[in-house]
C-alpha cells in the first residue's frame, strides 16, 4: 500500500511495501494470529483493507485472491465470537493510496470523492457498523514519497477539507472516524485548530527512548516531537489510542503503555494499538505473534484473561 513502483529502493528495506496484484494473507496464519489475540484478551483488530476486499461498488480495485464482501462479513462475525471487534481501515493518505488504483491520480476531484464515499459506506456495512473506522492520513510528505512514481501532497485547507470529508462519510455510515496523528508533529497549531475533536487520534512512536532534554523539542525531526504529541493532544482534549510497535525494538509497546498512562487522562485514553507493519504471512509468524504477546505483557492484570 506504500510504494507504487515495483523497483522502488524501499523494497530492499521491506519487501512488502509495493502494491501487490495478489492478496498477501495466509489463512492459517490469520487464524493462528486471531486465536492468540483472543487468548490474551485483545478486543479489537484493525484490518488494513487496501486491495484485500473485492468491493461490490468498485471491484476493479481488488487484488487477485481478495475476499468477497460476504467472506469478510462472515469473518467479522467469527471474530466477534472470539470477543474481537473488527475495525475497517482504508488509508486515504496520498502517501499510502496505491490501493486506490487509477483513482489515486484523481485525488480531491469529484470522481475521487464519489469513490471514497462508496468505499467507506460499503466497508462500514460489511463490518456491520463498527464503532470505529480508521481513515489513515499519515505521512503525507515529500520525504515519504521520494521513491513514488506520482507525488501528491495536500496542504493547508485542502488537507483538512479532505480529512473532514472522510470523517463525515464514516460518521454518516454509523462509525466514529479514527486517524493517525503524525501531521501534528510539524503543524501543531494548524492541526489543533482544524482537526475535529470527534476524530479518534492515534499518535504513534516506535523508538526506545521516551525522555528527552528540553532543547530536543526544537529540532525539526527529533523523536521528542513524536512523543510530545501525546501530551499535546491530551491538553487539547482529544480522545486517544496511542500506538506502539515491535517494528524497531521489543520494548516500545510496554513503554508506550507506561507513557500513555502517565500523560493521558483515563477519560480520554481509549486503549492501545500495536502495528507490526508486516502482512499476515507465515514467513512473518514470529514478528506477528510477538506483537500480540507484547500487548499481553503490557495489559493491566485486571483486564488479562484468567489463567486456565
Amino acid at each position: 500500500m506504500w510504494d507504487d513502483r515495483p523497483n522502488s529502493t524501499k523494497i530492499k528495506i521491506n519487501p512488502y511495501r509495493a502494491k501487490s496484484d495478489t492478496l498477501r494473507v495466509d489463512r492459517p496464519m490469520w487464524d493462528e494470529l486471531t486465536a492468540r489475540m483472543a487468548d490474551v484478551g485483545m478486543n479489537q483488530l484493525v484490518i488494513d483493507i487496501g486491495e484485500g476486499i473485492r468491493f461490490d461498488s468498485h471491484p476493479e480495485l481488488a487484488a487477485e485472491g481478495a475476499w468477497t464482501p460476504d467472506e469478510m462479513a462472515e469473518e467479522v462475525v467469527r471474530l466477534r465470537g472470539l470477543g474481537i471487534e473488527a475495525i475497517p481501515k482504508l488509508n486515504f493518505s496520498a502517501s499510502h493510496d496505491a490501493w486506490l488504483g487509477e483513482y489515486a491520480f484523481m485525488i480531491s476531484s469529484k470522481p475521487y470523492y464519489a469513490v471514497c464515499s462508496d468505499l467507506i459506506t460499503e466497508a462500514a456495512a460489511i463490518f456491520d457498523k463498527p464503532s470505529l473506522f480508521h481513515i489513515g492520513m499519515d505521512e503525507e510528505t515529500l520525504h515519504h514519497q521520494e521513491q513514488l512514481a506520482q507525488v501528491v501532497i495536500r496542504q493547508f485547507e485542502l488537507w483538512y477539507h479532505d480529512l473532514r470529508f472522510y470523517a463525515d462519510a464514516a460518521e454518516a455510515a454509523g462509525c466514529r472516524p479514527w486517524m493517525w496523528s503524525d501531521r501534528i508533529w510539524h503543524h501543531e497549531e494548524e492541526y489543533l485548530a482544524n482537526t475535529p475533536k470527534s476524530i479518534m487520534q492515534s499518535n504513534w512512536y516506535y523508538g526506545d527512548d521516551f525522555e528527552f532534554p528540553a532543547g530536543a523539542f526544537d529540532e525539526p525531526n527529533s523523536h521528542a516531537r513524536y512523543v510530545r504529541a501525546y501530551e499535546t493532544l491530551e491538553r487539547a482534549g482529544f480522545d486517544q489510542i496511542p500506538t506502539g510497535s515491535n517494528w524497531s525494538n521489543d520494548t516500545n509497546m510496554g513503554d508506550t503503555v507506561t507513557h500513555g498512562n502517565a500523560v493521558i487522562d483515563s477519560s480520554r485514553l481509549k486503549g492501545y494499538l500495536t502495528a507490526p507493519w508486516y502482512p499476515t504471512l507465515t514467513a512473518e509468524r514470529d514478528r506477528l505473534l510477538t506483537a500480540v504477546d507484547q500487548v499481553a505483557a503490557a495489559m493491566p492484570a485486571e483486564t488479562a484473561p484468567a489463567a486456565g
